[in-house]
């Protein structure tokens, strides 16, 4: 990948956002998959189909407090006329021990306990008179009522999950329950996020003239984590490009990939771009689309790390997150599908847009009785995080639209959502 500072293609067109992806995707693969503890596993895709090595239920067995019968001796039970039974035994969960029901006998059982030999249904207590030597039946129950039957659910040797399966606290409690405490999947990938800028804080300090707090490591960390992914939010570099490549490349040692924010604009202080620039394997360019229109992307360090750079202004940044690298750490998790995505909602102010850029407008997403609705927020400028922070939806405006109107259905990408 050779380096660059210019809009792509050579005839001075802006890359497509489409463009720009394809070629990030194309370097950065899925992470090798290995063994990881059960819990671990949340939120990331299976590497291997998983079978059940045991029928579940895996013994047939009571599914209520009562009391284990023969069908035949409990259906003319009535309030008239109670069926009287011997009682000659007691089966609780984990505790029981074989057992056998004779004609005209009952075993008191408990919830999740076997069912003896011989007996094919189960009075609960509140049908009876409780009794411990012997038993008052008052209503019958149907033949088999109150017995959960050995796999029924799952029968050994069924496949559970597929390869790709992604694996949630359902998919997690039922894989525990097959007794599988690991699984073949793929990492989560380390990410390290680094700010730039000489004129930025930490959250908690004083200040200066020019100065501002740090919002972008915060944000874009968060954002990572929300995804499945592992954090480390390195902080602030000046705009300095020694300072920078020093810690970059101590933290390469931790990183599957890397995320700056800032420094890739054409001013004289784009600390990132001017760093990077010589080594001749990351390239700047400018893609068609608002927010974030300067990106950049390459390899860095003999493992040839990647790494994405992102514009410094929040909105710009976070949007720039959410198109290129949400699908490049869903992609190294192997989780499908990479991108978001894109549902569609009447849009409930006009929205206009600007020609040959696809815009990432913020928006209210909701659903009403009248169906999905998205309302614009905020104003346009790329700076303004409170917009953004009021919003839960990207409005996608496509390149060859300029306006969109009240009423218009409109494509919208809905944040913070599972999916």
């Amino acid at each position: 990948m050779s380096a660059a500072s210019s809009p792509d293609p050579a005839d001075g067109r802006l890359r497509s956002v489409d463009e720009h992806l394809r070629r990030i995707l194309e370097v950065i693969g899925p992470l090798q998959p290995y063994e990881q503890p059960l819990l671990e596993c949340l939120g990331l895709s299976l590497c291997e189909d998983v079978a059940s090595p045991i029928d579940l239920p895996r013994f047939t067995n009571s599914a209520m407090d009562g009391y284990a019968v023969r069908h035949l001796d409990i259906v003319s039970a009535s309030r008239d006329h109670p069926v009287r039974l011997a009682v000659v035994g007691e089966s609780a969960a984990g505790t029981s021990k074989p057992s056998a029901v004779a004609p005209g006998a009952a075993i008191k059982i408990m919830t999740g306990a076997p069912m003896p030999t011989g007996a094919d249904t189960v009075v609960p207590i509140e049908m009876t008179d409780g009794g411990n030597a012997s038993v008052t039946i008052f209503q019958p129950r149907d033949y088999g009522q109150h017995v959960r039957i050995a796999g029924e659910d799952l029968s050994e040797g069924d496949v559970v999950f597929g390869e790709g399966a992604v694996l949630g606290p359902r998919e997690i409690g039922l894989l525990a329950s097959i007794g599988r405490s690991q699984v073949l999947v793929r990492p989560r990938p380390r990410v390290v996020i680094v700010s730039t800028g000489t004129e930025l804080r930490e959250p908690g300090t004083p200040l200066g003239f020019d100065s501002i707090y740090d919002s972008n490591s915060y944000l874009l960390a968060a954002a990572a984590r929300a995804l499945g992914a592992i954090a480390y939010r390195v902080g602030i570099v000046s705009d300095n490009p020694a300072e920078f490549n020093d810690l970059l490349t101590d933290q390469l040692v931790r990183a599957d990939v890397v995320i700056t924010s800032g420094g890739v604009s054409m001013g004289n202080y784009d600390v990132v771009k001017e760093a990077l620039t010589s080594l001749g394997t990351v390239e700047f360019t400018e893609v068609a689309m608002q927010p974030g229109k300067p990106q950049g992307f390459g390899v860095v360090g003999d493992e040839e790390t990647p790494i994405i750079t992102l514009p410094g202004n929040p909105v710009s940044s976070y949007v720039s997150f959410e198109v290129f690298v949400v699908p490049v750490l869903r992609r190294m998790m192997g989780v499908r599908p990479y991108r978001r995505p894109l549902v569609q909602a009447m849009l409930a102010e006009d929205l206009v847009s600007p020609e040959g850029k696809r815009q990432y407008a913020r928006g209210r997403f909701e659903v009403t009785a009248h169906g999905a609705r998205v309302t614009p927020v905020g104003g346009s400028g790329s700076h303004l995080i409170g917009g953004l922070a009021q919003a839960n939806a990207l409005i996608v405006v496509e390149e060859d639209e300029t306006a969109l109107n009240v009423g218009d259905t409109a494509k919208v990408l809905v944040l913070d959502r599972s999916f």
